[in-house]
């Protein structure tokens, strides 16, 4: 059984649907003993960093993530799922995350240009994953795909090795990482079509 957190902060629905629609069963669950009970895990994020750590934190998941991290389920984090890994953001401020990757959350700069004209902050629609570690995320996502983001910051881990793919906008970010049964990403498997439904059905057989 697959647990999505509902902590008040994913597109939920959206990912759980894409888990439907290659044959695995998810839940969406806003207890914290079904999360500790679950098989793999999945923590979606949308919005401000500092409301999804908060959100977390009150509802009680904070614990039960790091059991199941520390005990070796697999688990995905999207979005703001994935900043939350994190050492800390500095989005509206400092603020902690789960520290459970160190490395921290930063924004893009403002004067970021292309050709000659400035990219939009936040970086919204499609766009190219590099691959820089082999992870099974990625069994049959060729080099390139192209994949769907809405985000303003990206994470920097202090850690080069984690750095599954690498994504190009003004500058170049990480947009995924892998570690042991870790794995997140920056954009959204759920919006990204064909190549989000094979990175999450790869999620959903990893071993």
């Amino acid at each position: 059984m697959i647990a999505i957190i509902d902590y008040g902060m994913g597109n939920l629905r959206s990912v759980q649907k894409g888990f439907e629609k290659i044959g695995h069963e998810a839940v969406v669950t806003a207890d914290p003993r079904v999360v500790l009970q679950a098989e793999r895990v999945v923590l979606p994020g949308v919005g401000a960093f500092r409301d999804c750590m908060s959100n977390l934190e009150q509802g009680g998941f904070v614990e039960p993530i790091i059991k199941v991290i520390t005990e070796g389920r697999p688990f995905l984090g999207i979005c703001v799922g994935m900043q939350l890994l994190f050492s800390d953001s500095t989005e509206f401020g400092l603020y902690r995350g789960l520290n459970i990757i160190p490395g921290h959350v930063t924004r893009f700069p403002d004067q970021m240009t292309v050709a000659g004209e400035k990219l939009k902050v936040p970086q919204m629609g499609w766009n190219q994953l590099s691959h820089r570690a082999p992870t099974p995320l990625y069994n049959g996502v060729a080099e390139g795909s192209n994949v769907y983001f809405v985000h303003s910051y990206y994470v920097t881990p202090d850690d080069d090795r984690v750095v599954a793919t690498s994504t190009n906008y003004g500058i170049e970010f990480c947009s995924s990482i892998s570690r042991d049964n870790i794995v997140a990403t920056q954009f959204h498997p759920e919006k990204s079509q064909a190549v989000g439904l094979r990175i999450l059905k790869n999620f959903a057989e990893l071993s």
